[in-house]
């Protein structure tokens, strides 16, 4: 019982080198500070000066809108009397980055809400932007240019909004800080602790869950110094095998290591076999490494080692299968256990 046991770790040890890509990455870009953060922002406002290609009488709150500006101007009127078509009613989005401070710039995306033709050439008039505790942090206005986009009902207009209000963070003073993962992994958690640690020459972290963990700020060092420091610490991290599709392109992206065990598939006229058996056959040729393919018989041969997802893909080709049959091939691997690694299609 206790060789089968350690065996079975052995075993399990195995399985994971083959699942796990192990990468180095500093500690800055696979963890967030907690409380450092963007805050989202919106508004709601009136592009003028469009060529007629603004929203029609039918929108009732471009109207609204319209009759409501021109009352600040101090000019009455009701909206069942405008007849413009030169204005489009838009709602406004933005990012406020975090320590951004008041005349600073940001970047804003304004998207027509009516039914208006196209809103290039307009001009966004002032417009109050607030985030979800109802103050406003931002005001937005300028021109609206496309560009070359596609799309004449949105753009995004580059230093569209000036900050009136900061968010407050005090970050000089604080004694100690959170880190929070971008992707939870109880490894990545503990490597970046002992990682921090062995830096320092002290227990100054502790992780307390797979997503966070908690640091204490060295005597000697002012925490923007600590963070500076810790932000450049290498790991090695461990980043879980994954297959991204896009079915609308057809786009597949996945590791190059990730293993594909022995299996037969069919989908539609293409069928290919995956074995560990040496091939014989005069129809053979040479994939990459140690994969062989017979294009008669449609097989892949690893020739006793392991198969992985590239010699796959690139054997898929060989025999003309189409973006669409590669996907629905790809899933039915996952849906046999051929292929271990996580596919998500988007």
């Amino acid at each position: 019982m206790i060789f089968s046991s350690h065996l079975r770790r052995f075993l399990i040890a195995i399985l994971c080198l083959f699942s796990i890509n192990l990468q180095a990455e500093k500690i800055g870009d696979i963890a967030n500070i907690v409380g450092v953060r963007d805050n989202q922002l919106i508004g709601y406002g009136l592009v003028i000066g469009l060529d007629g290609t603004g929203d029609k009488n039918s929108s009732k709150f471009t109207m609204q809108s319209i009759a409501n500006m021109l009352e600040s101007v101090n000019v009455k009127i009701s909206p069942d009397d405008i007849k413009s078509k030169n204005v489009a009613a838009v709602m406004i989005t933005a990012a406020l980055p975090s320590f951004a401070r008041q005349g600073d710039k940001i970047d804003i995306q304004i998207s027509s809400i009516g039914d208006a033709k196209s809103i290039q050439g307009g001009t966004l008039i002032m417009t109050p932007l607030t985030a979800v505790d109802g103050n406003i942090y931002a005001i937005a206005q300028g021109a609206v240019v496309l560009g070359n986009s596609q799309n004449v009902l949105s753009a995004t207009v580059m230093n569209g909004a000036t900050i009136e209000r900061e968010v407050t963070y005090d970050l000089y003073d604080k004694t100690g800080i959170s880190l929070s993962l971008k992707k939870s992994s109880f490894q990545n958690a503990v490597k970046i602790q002992n990682a921090i640690n062995d830096v320092f020459g002290s227990d100054i972290a502790l992780a307390i869950d797979p997503r966070t963990i908690k640091v204490v700020r060295p005597k000697k060092l002012s925490m923007i110094e600590f963070l500076a420091l810790v932000q450049e610490v290498n790991v090695d991290y461990s980043n879980n095998n994954k297959i991204i599709i896009d079915e609308k392109s057809g786009t597949i992206v996945a590791g190059v290591g990730i293993i594909v065990h022995p299996v037969i598939v069919s989908s539609g006229d293409i069928t290919i076999k995956i074995t560990k058996d040496p091939l014989d056959s005069d129809h053979v040729q040479k994939i990459d490494g140690n994969t062989t393919f017979d294009s008669k018989q449609n097989t892949l041969s690893s020739n006793g080692k392991f198969t992985t997802i590239s010699s796959v893909v690139k054997a898929l080709q060989k025999m003309g299968a189409s973006a669409k049959s590669m996907i629905s091939i790809l899933e039915a691997m996952k849906r046999s256990g051929a292929i271990s690694a996580e596919i998500e299609v988007i």
